[in-house]
């Protein structure tokens, strides 16, 4: 099944910039899934199996930062491939 999740991650800290890029790059390093991102959330698109099981990982090592806090939306669709049909709309 495809799916679609939309990111949002705050580590608390007041340099939270390089965590936040370093989090978005880890997941960028993944040839299985499709990463963008913008300045409010990351979007992971991809098989569900894989898409869990990395952002899972990458979550993990980022948690290895006191109070890191992660918002997810998970969608059981392939949500990029309507958001490039509609980009004229």
């Amino acid at each position: 099944m495809k799916m679609s999740v939309e990111i949002s991650y705050y580590p608390m800290k007041d340099e939270f910039i390089p965590s936040v890029l370093n989090f978005v790059q880890s997941l960028r390093t993944y040839d299985e899934i499709s990463v963008e991102s913008n300045s409010m959330s990351t979007q992971v698109f991809g098989e569900y199996e894989l898409v869990m099981a990395i952002i899972t990982k990458e979550m993990k090592k980022a948690m290895d930062i006191p109070y890191s806090v992660f918002v997810l939306k998970v969608i059981n669709s392939d949500l990029q491939i309507h958001l490039n049909n509609n980009v004229d709309e």
